[in-house]
């Protein structure tokens, strides 16, 4: 189901005229893509954040600009460096009856048996890239953990999803490492990505 998010056509300006739209509680953007021109726009930035923290920021998202529905997805956010809130965002126009190519969270389910006797679950990949229908584009991929043993591991290859991963067959998802074995990273059980805008991070733009 799309999402519809009221977008108004702004006039290019300088970096000022950008400040005051924030401040005003104004979201900049830029829509572009499938059967569109490239489109400077701006949104309300509170119901923006709410679409995207209930929905996910995978969601198709239709944007109305000047009375014209738009189906588009986010792909670039770029954010202030100093407080981390959200500056501007890409809305990608798409063909629905295309397949498109999206990263999309993995979180873990169940509590594994590895942890339960002292283990720790690691999470090496957080995000999968797939190729899959709008429609059918799923918020985020949920990987049962509850059968890890310390030393087991769960890559890419025992994925059994309906929708084509773009990530290598031997990329590791999760694993259970005996306790004080010290990991890049690691996993809470069933941690869910931080409700926010939240994607691919690109340098600053004015448009």
């Amino acid at each position: 189901m799309s999402v519809l998010l009221q977008a108004t056509r702004r006039n290019k300006g300088p970096r000022g005229e950008l400040s005051k739209m924030r401040n005003n509680g104004m979201l900049p953007a830029v829509v572009y893509g499938y059967n569109t021109e490239s489109i400077p726009v701006v949104l309300d930035y509170k119901e923006t954040a709410k679409a995207v923290q209930k929905y996910g920021r995978t969601s198709v998202f239709q944007l109305e600009v000047e009375g014209k529905k738009v189906n588009a997805v986010i792909t670039n956010v770029q954010r202030c460096a100093l407080k981390g809130h959200v500056k501007h965002v890409d809305f990608l126009s798409i063909n629905m009856s295309e397949e498109l190519e999206v990263e999309v969270p993995v979180v873990a389910v169940g509590e594994s048996a590895g942890v339960k006797v002292g283990g720790v679950l690691n999470q090496p990949v957080r995000e999968l890239k797939i190729k899959v229908k709008p429609a059918e584009m799923p918020d985020q991929i949920e990987v049962d953990v509850s059968s890890l043993e310390i030393g087991d591991v769960i890559s890419v290859r025992d994925l059994n999803l309906n929708f084509e991963i773009l990530n290598a067959d031997e990329d590791t998802l999760f694993t259970v490492t005996p306790p004080g074995v010290a990991k890049d990273d690691t996993a809470g059980q069933g941690d869910t990505e931080n409700a926010d805008i939240k994607a691919t991070e690109a340098p600053e733009s004015e448009n």
